[in-house]
């Protein structure tokens, strides 16, 4: 859709103003993780993890919660035991601790990772209580 920016409103090909701003991701069974927002209130990922796959292990960069909208995950958060969440759960996860996820299961995971705030505008540890 080709858009024209006027004030806070947005103009598309029919001439009818938008207040709001759409974004897209993958719908598929295949590996997927895509940034679909990244801006100074919240970043938003898309992921989707077959069998057997996993992300890194890393901290968190901000506040993290992450919706599972299908299969299960498998989260270790630092030196925790393992715990699975199917679809329909949020998981509120703190600012830096340190994580690992992954799909243990046959169906297919899809989730998303909402950071607030965006890691470009958390406070770091160094920057807190001051």
């Amino acid at each position: 859709m080709n858009m024209m920016t006027r004030g806070k409103f947005k103009r598309n090909e029919g001439d009818s103003l938008m207040i709001e701003q759409k974004y897209e991701f993958t719908l598929s069974d295949s590996r997927t993780i895509e940034r679909i927002v990244s801006d100074g209130n919240a970043d938003i990922n898309h992921i989707i993890l077959r069998k057997g796959d996993r992300l890194p292990e890393h901290n968190t960069n901000s506040s993290v919660y992450m919706i599972v909208v299908r299969g299960e995950i498998s989260l270790r958060l630092e030196e925790q035991d393992e715990c699975t969440y199917p679809a329909g759960n949020i998981i509120a996860i703190p600012y830096n601790t340190k994580m690992n996820a992954r799909n243990n299961r046959e169906e297919t995971l899809e989730f998303f990772v909402v950071k607030a705030p965006s890691p470009k505008t958390f406070p770091k540890e160094s920057q807190i209580g001051r």
